[in-house]
């Protein structure tokens, strides 16, 4: 079960920081709405890998028969490899190469909250929510659980389903 684990769920991590690598000279370029697609998208790519592994455990390590713990238990292992795989290379990334992020995406906050024509209230809030990001964004410890927590969902969705799809109580019969 173990290389079975770490083989999808590095695959599934390269995937993500190839893209993220690939895409960081174009951070300035991209407009935010179109860098969200292109990061989810590449989850729900990277996430195929959970499948495959869930599969394949199923297919050459328990003969055939998957119970839906057992897909869970399996399914969830690959997930966090790759979820380990994506925050690493982000902390990489964010603290080398981009450490202004949270500057440029806390004012970007701002700039919405007055673009929308909002209150001053509103945008004074805006203002304080953006600062409040952006200093808590600084530590490590909450940069981390921030990025966990982009990746979890989508990983625990297709754990999740492949579990469901992939069960079967016994070994098909050979013909």
């Amino acid at each position: 079960m173990r290389r079975i684990v770490l083989t999808f769920g590095l695959l599934g991590g390269a995937v993500l920081a190839v893209t993220m690598i690939a895409t960081m000279p174009f951070e300035d370029k991209l407009a935010f709405g179109i860098s969200l697609v292109l990061g989810y998208t590449t989850m729900v790519l990277s996430a195929l890998f959970i499948y495959f592994g869930v599969r394949s455990y199923r297919e050459n390590v328990s003969g055939g028969r998957l119970t839906f713990a057992r897909g869970f238990a399996v399914g969830i292992l690959i997930a966090l490899v790759t979820a380990c795989c994506y925050v690493a290379t982000w902390e990489v990334i964010y603290f080398k190469f981009m450490p202004d992020f949270a500057d440029k995406y806390a004012a970007k906050m701002v700039q919405k909250a007055q673009a929308s024509g909002a209150t001053p209230e509103k945008i004074q809030k805006a203002k304080q929510d953006a600062e409040h990001f952006r200093q808590s964004y600084n530590n490590p410890f909450v940069n981390v659980g921030m990025t966990f927590l982009e990746i979890l969902p989508v990983s625990l969705l297709a754990t999740l389903l492949s579990a469901a799809v992939l069960r079967r109580k016994s070994a098909p019969q050979s013909a």
